[in-house]
């Protein structure tokens, strides 16, 4: 739905707690099994990643990365939890994707979210990309 003249006039940027309502949503969207799995993942909203995450994968700008995913995925060896290991945890980067949505008009906010929610905690599970993009359709659609 656009907003006209006047009503973008008293309209403001999604807070960080904004976003983190809309992956609440999204994460109590999920279809099973996929919402049972991701029950252990915490989701953290940050206005950009820390630079040295940035560094890390090679990037210049904070707005290149919208998401991510930190912890011990599914597949890897020593999936189980040890004593001090910090929860596994996906990042979702406030300012990056308020920019990837303000250059994308034909995405929601919310459908932007959902995907970089779905895109993270898929890569933890081991799931390939097509797997991610049937989860992320039965998301979109909403509880059966």
């Amino acid at each position: 739905m656009a907003l006209s003249g006047e009503d973008w006039a008293g309209a403001y940027a999604p807070t960080l707690d904004d976003i983190e309502a809309l992956a609440s949503r999204a994460l109590a969207d999920l279809p099973e099994p996929f919402k049972s799995l991701a029950g252990d993942v915490t989701c953290s909203i940050a206005e950009f990643a820390d630079d040295d995450i940035l560094d890390h994968f090679g990037m210049e700008s904070p707005f290149e990365l919208m998401g991510l995913f930190t912890g011990i995925g599914l597949t890897e060896d020593g999936a189980v939890a040890q004593t001090g290991q910090l929860p596994n945890t996906v990042f979702l980067y406030r300012r990056a994707i308020l920019d990837y949505w303000a250059e994308h008009d034909d995405n929601t906010l919310g459908e932007i979210v959902t995907h970089v929610l779905v895109h993270e905690l898929g890569h933890h599970f081991g799931f390939s990309d097509e797997d991610m993009e049937a989860i992320e359709a039965a998301a979109d659609a909403g509880p059966s």
